[in-house]
């Protein structure tokens, strides 16, 4: 069959290349595992899997990188395929293709690909996590104002607010194994859309290629792409998450706060004005993620409304966006982690602007509340008034601001001296009595700190333990050893 030059030059010709970058390993490998599993269950004989075998040997994977499409055949699986009838003829070539379709080669292509995406985001979410944990561990005490709706609000500590990062990013790493485990599921042996009449072993097949099983129904292993979706939204609520942080870090560059200081290899210099210093590294994060966020909304609406079966909507269009989304994920997570590790923070402006605004005044409420056991409501209204007062005379005895609002509301007036209210309103006094786990407490940010550390360590080895079962060349250590198996018996 002759395809039509412009169905040649915007399709094919496209995918050809698309799947030679992300897809000649996993077809390969699919192609070892398959004939083991067709020799071991006698469903060929030993000479054709021999000369199967040695067949498949003899294809150059470098080769076939260079060779450009020609529109002779549809897609790279069947110029695999001719390539294998030149080579041990079509009769014997022809028994590869026993017991299975298309449909389960590529949904099984597609789940080893993805699975590898989901390793390599969730090792750069490790190496993220790391990075704000160095950070917290040497600013456990130092003080800023944390805000609320963009104004400050109360004091707390970098380590406090780092934590609440390194939680959400634990959350997430959780959500990128949850959706490993589903994606690692081997829809090999599902045939086209109803499995096969031949004695197969699926599992077989599945443990040469790295998954921990088959999947289930024959129909759903080619028509579901929920696998695909829960990955690319396990992605969505990271880069969502992490772009929230994001300004933060950018809102902290500014002259005007100038909390943070990006090391110089993070910044790039104006071409016109000297003075600048621009934290271009994390507005590349910002339009790195935004994109990838764009790339994973995409992916749901080029599936969202399709037919529940084998639609091309899923399949080799779709695939490089897939590929796309999942590297810039990567990157924007990679170009936080090293635009955190060398930079400084200015932990004494920090520190001087953590009771500005009055956000040590809940402090002195609940003082008020558990010294002289007024209701809260009313000593919120005493806080409240002395800020004002403050505001109106700010070189006024605080003591004797207090005595008079005190006095207005409660009849009797508090009696404290400005040394007294100075300690009971000072930023480290109030962030040391919050010992509310999970709060900004010295003591409770160095237990969370200790506890994420944990964390880390059990996810390292979790990233450790799946990475034999993504990376090709280990898949094809596995492959191959069964293979010599096989040579062994048919010699």
């Amino acid at each position: 069959m002759r395809f039509d030059p412009e169905y040649v030059s915007q399709v094919l010709n496209e995918n050809f290349e698309d799947a030679k970058t992300l897809f000649l390993g996993p077809l390969m490998s699919i192609h070892y595992a398959h004939l083991v599993m067709l020799a071991d269950r006698g469903i060929i004989s030993a000479d054709a899997a021999h000369a199967l075998r040695e067949a498949l040997d003899r294809i150059s994977l470098s080769d076939i990188r260079r060779t450009p499409y020609d529109g002779s055949c549809e897609d790279l699986f069947f110029y695999i395929e001719r390539l294998l009838v030149d080579s041990c003829g079509e009769e014997t070539a022809g028994r590869l293709h026993t017991a299975r379709s298309r449909n389960d080669v590529d949904m099984t292509m597609y789940r080893m690909r993805l699975r590898e995406h989901v390793q390599l985001l969730s090792e750069a979410v490790i190496e993220l996590r790391t990075a704000v944990c160095d950070v917290a561990e040497r600013h456990r005490e130092t003080l800023f104002a944390a805000q609320t709706h963009t104004q400050p609000a109360q004091p707390t500590t970098i380590a406090h607010y780092l934590l609440a990062v390194v939680e959400q990013l634990e959350r997430d790493s959780r959500r990128l194994q949850a959706a490993y485990a589903t994606t690692n599921r081997s829809p090999l042996g599902a045939c086209a859309i109803t499995g096969s009449g031949f004695p197969i072993d699926r599992g077989l097949t599945g443990a040469l290629l790295g998954f921990d099983g088959p999947t289930g129904n024959t129909y759903g292993s080619i028509a579901t792409v929920d696998y695909l979706l829960e990955s690319v939204a396990a992605t969505q609520v990271l880069l969502t998450g992490l772009g929230r942080f994001v300004q933060d870090l950018l809102l902290w560059c500014t002259v005007e706060f100038g909390y943070l200081r990006l090391a110089d290899g993070f910044v790039q210099a104006s071409s016109i004005m000297p003075q600048k210093r621009n934290p271009v590294a994390l507005e590349h994060v910002r339009a790195i993620s935004s994109k990838a966020v764009g790339e994973a909304a995409a992916i749901a609406t080029v599936v969202h409304n399709t037919p529940f079966g084998d639609v091309v909507d899923t399949e080799d269009d779709l695939q490089p966006l897939v590929a796309l989304a999942f590297r810039d994920a990567v990157r924007a997570v990679t170009l936080v982690a090293a635009s955190l590790r060398g930079a400084e923070l200015n932990v004494g402006r920090l520190e001087a602007r953590a009771a500005e605004g009055g956000t040590t005044l809940t402090e002195l409420a609940d003082h008020l509340v558990r010294t002289h056991h007024v209701p809260f409501k009313t000593a919120h209204a005493i806080a409240a008034r002395l800020s004002q007062a403050r505001a109106e005379r700010p070189n006024a005895p605080l003591g004797a601001m207090l005595s008079t609002v005190s006095g207005d509301l409660l009849g009797v007036p508090l009696q404290y001296s400005d040394a007294e209210l100075a300690e009971i309103m000072s930023p480290r006094h109030f962030v040391e009595v919050r010992t509310t786990p999970g709060g900004p407490a010295p003591a409770e940010t160095t237990r969370a700190l200790l506890a994420s550390r944990n964390q880390l360590a059990v996810d390292r080895a979790w990233l450790d333990g799946t990475r034999g079962a993504i990376r090709v060349l280990v898949v094809w250590v596995a492959v191959l050893a069964a293979l010599y198996l096989l040579q062994e018996t048919f010699s």
